[in-house]
């Protein structure tokens, strides 16, 4: 299941059935989880682990040293879990000393082609980025999170789970969740109902979500006020919780 024209270097770690195409390259830095799959021209460096199942389609370049002019040669990680799709000529750098030293990836995400994960960034579970999303560094993506094609993250923006922003966005400010945001710069385009139904989310927390968001986005109060409105609702339904925990902490400031 490795092509005799693949590159594994001494130290690398492959698991039960790892298919290898040709001329791919691997690191001696790279361990790599059960039934992953590498098309043609995939190069895998490191430091980076890789979980299980993940599909590599042709000229991806994952773990590559980051683009940051500080980055300095430092070991830093990168950790993907289950399950991924990274189409063609996706990239995803390793972290930097200036953060936590690594970047993450979760489970079951899609990254379509010539998609980019920069250095430090989070992305959850079930996460979708269509082609030529880019994310900049330090950039959090929550759970169930879409990003249409050719959007642009400014870095340290952090997009909620559940949110949903429209292709050739440009972000610049965070996203909470549930949000659906479009344009340059992006601003909030009404809630993921659509989204929100299919992932089962019950009408009561359906309704409380756009009771929260009408309240941050719509009586013109200011965040404060509106998530002092919002206090009681969020002790009693997680979703709301979740919504203005989101917002309570963003130091970059929600789009407006």
């Amino acid at each position: 299941m490795i092509h005799a024209s693949a590159v594994i270097e001494t130290g690398a770690v492959l698991g039960q059935n790892v298919k290898v195409g040709p001329f791919c390259y691997i690191a001696a830095n790279v361990v790599i989880g059960d039934n992953t799959v590498l098309e043609s021209h995939v190069v895998l460096k490191g430091p980076t682990v890789i979980g299980k199942g993940n599909h590599f389609y042709q000229f991806t370049s994952i773990g590559e040293d980051c683009q940051d002019k500080k980055y300095n040669g430092e070991p830093t990680e990168l950790i993907i879990g289950d399950n991924n799709v990274f189409r063609e000529n996706c990239t995803v750098h390793r972290g930097t000393v200036q953060d936590k030293g690594v970047t993450r990836i979760g489970s079951n995400n899609l990254f379509m082609n010539n998609t980019h994960v920069a250095h430090d960034c989070v992305i959850g579970d079930n996460v979708i980025f269509a082609s030529g999303a880019q994310s900049a560094g330090h950039v959090h993506v929550g759970d169930w999170a879409i990003l249409g094609g050719m959007t642009g993250i400014h870095q340290f923006c952090h997009i909620g789970a559940h949110a949903f922003i429209g292709g050739g966005s440009i972000v610049v400010k965070d996203v909470p969740p549930y949000l659906m945001a479009h344009g340059s710069h992006a601003v909030p385009a009404g809630l993921n109902l659509e989204g929100l139904k299919r992932r089962g989310f019950s009408s009561d927390a359906i309704l409380e979500v756009r009771r929260a968001y009408k309240e941050v986005y719509r009586k013109g109060l200011t965040v404060q006020e509106a998530l002092d409105a919002l206090a009681e609702k969020s002790a009693e339904f997680p979703e709301v919780k979740a919504f203005t925990d989101f917002i309570a902490n963003s130091s970059r400031g929600i789009i407006r």
